[in-house]
């Protein structure tokens, strides 16, 4: 089909990549050379010329076998997620976890860890990949799997292209329906939650209607919801509640706490968070309904919000209004953070983040290490130690607090990684962080990282994991 760029646009755009490579000036920095970014934390500048990939943004290939039913993509590192989605989903399938927002790619969740609401029963984004190739440090393509240069296939998520880049990613599809319908289902407190997310996990099902995927909305410490939703071929259309669509005038996080039900488009599901940004398009006045009215309906996305603050972090434009307006008493922090702590600590940790942050709504998104084969055929990752038989929770949380104007760069950040630690939990690495080197190897597995580096990268091509996360090169 023509949605698909086939195997030999793929090799030519794999020769240009290896080209850009062989360009840059030894010691100069090996990035991408890619415009748009779904990370948080600010970057060196650089003049050396970047990796062309330019020609690795789509789709190689689907496959489905007829007698088993297994389907796999071939996925160029660099293809977005919502243009995997609309060649997979067009034949009916989408892959294992499809993270909420439209721009991020399949090579940036795999090294980076996505997450999303399905993430209870199919784990990560890497945890669906049967093999990749990646383009080395020393300047190679590599293919590997669990079974060939399984170091660096096991070594590989997370380590945020300090390995090298994929390529190539055949990846798992799940085979589903056309609609989602969902419940939106309160609780008073966060015990009462977190107790509520361990058994449906559990039992993948909620008052007898099972449950395909689930996250959460913490609007206040007593008005907590938990979205849980059932994918389903029943033609909604017929029926008074119809179909909804909050790519318009209708804001979809204010919906959770207006309905008890609702029925979405597989598509409008999947991006469901991406057209406000979960709840971060009113910091644009996207959700003044005037304003909405006159903001182009294809402008609604979170990759131009994104340009918008990457404008305001380059240009320093908010922090320049708020020494005007508060004389300097007090600032503006970004935290803008993903963190997990196991759902037994969940209560514990939101409780901590009321006190001493404040910010709400959160985001929360369930997840376990995925088991194919059933309970202990989960696979450790060796840079995201997560425990096997484990439920965690996601807690997602993005905007600024106001600190002291006399506070130390990353004053609550550094809390809020502090308390992470205390609970025995992970944050993600695409924001800022602010560790101190021991403890980020403890936490990261930064030796092993190291060791299989040595090999993929002898030279050293590539920036390291606390150089890129913490020392912002």
């Amino acid at each position: 089909m023509s949605d698909l760029v086939g195997p030999r646009a793929h090799d030519d755009a794999v020769r240009r990549l290896v080209a850009s490579y062989d360009a840059i000036p030894d010691g100069a920095p090996v990035r991408l050379a890619k415009r748009t970014t779904n990370l948080f934390r600010p970057r060196d500048a650089t003049d050396a010329p970047g990796l062309d990939v330019s020609g690795l943004t789509g789709v190689v290939s689907v496959d489905v076998d007829p007698a088993t039913g297994r389907a796999t993509a071939d996925v160029q590192g660099m293809c977005t997620y919502e243009d995997l989605v609309a060649v997979t989903l067009a034949r009916g399938y989408i892959p294992y976890v499809v993270p909420q927002l439209r721009t991020i790619t399949l090579g940036g969740a795999v090294t980076g860890l996505g997450i999303e609401a399905t993430s209870f029963r199919n784990g990560l984004p890497h945890e669906s990949v049967v093999e990749m190739d990646v383009f080395t440090g020393a300047g190679e393509v590599v293919t590997c799997s669990r079974e060939e240069h399984s170091n660096l296939f096991l070594a590989f998520p997370n380590s945020y292209g300090t390995l090298g880049y994929t390529t190539r990613i055949r990846i798992l599809l799940e085979k589903v329906p056309p609609y989602v319908r969902l419940r939106h289902v309160r609780f008073d407190d966060p015990a009462s939650a977190a107790d509520a997310i361990a058994r449906i996990v559990e039992a993948r099902s909620h008052d007898g209607v099972r449950v395909d995927a689930i996250d959460g909305t913490a609007f206040s410490p007593g008005r907590i919801f938990l979205t849980l939703a059932e994918f389903t071929d029943t033609d909604p259309t017929a029926t008074r509640e119809g179909v909804s669509d909050y790519t318009g005038q209708d804001i979809y996080y204010r919906s959770i706490e207006e309905r008890t039900t609702d029925t979405l488009t597989m598509a409008d599901y999947l991006w469901r968070w991406d057209t406000d940004w979960f709840w971060c398009s009113g910091a644009f006045g996207a959700q003044n309904p005037l304003i909405r009215r006159l903001w182009p309906r294809k402008h609604r996305r979170s990759d131009v919000f994104q340009r918008i603050v990457g404008l305001d972090t380059r240009y320093s434009i908010a922090h320049k209004l708020d020494v005007l307006k508060r004389n300097g008493i007090e600032k503006r922090e970004r935290v803008i953070q993903d963190i997990e702590v196991s759902v037994d600590r969940l209560a514990e940790f939101l409780a901590w983040f009321d006190e001493a942050v404040g910010m709400r709504p959160v985001w929360l998104c369930p997840l376990r290490l995925r088991e194919p084969d059933g309970p202990g055929s989960a696979t450790r990752w060796p840079l995201y130690p997560l425990e096997p038989g484990t439920t965690y929770v996601n807690v997602g949380f993005w905007g600024t607090v106001a600190v002291p104007g006399d506070a130390p760069a990353g004053l609550v950040n550094r809390r809020v990684e502090q308390k992470v630690h205390e609970l025995g939990g992970h944050k993600s690495l695409y924001s800022e962080a602010f560790y101190d080197a021991e403890t980020f190897a403890a936490l990261y597995n930064v030796p092993h990282l190291t060791e299989v580096k040595q090999t993929y990268d002898p030279k050293d091509r590539l920036t390291g994991l606390y150089e890129k996360a913490v020392k912002r090169r």
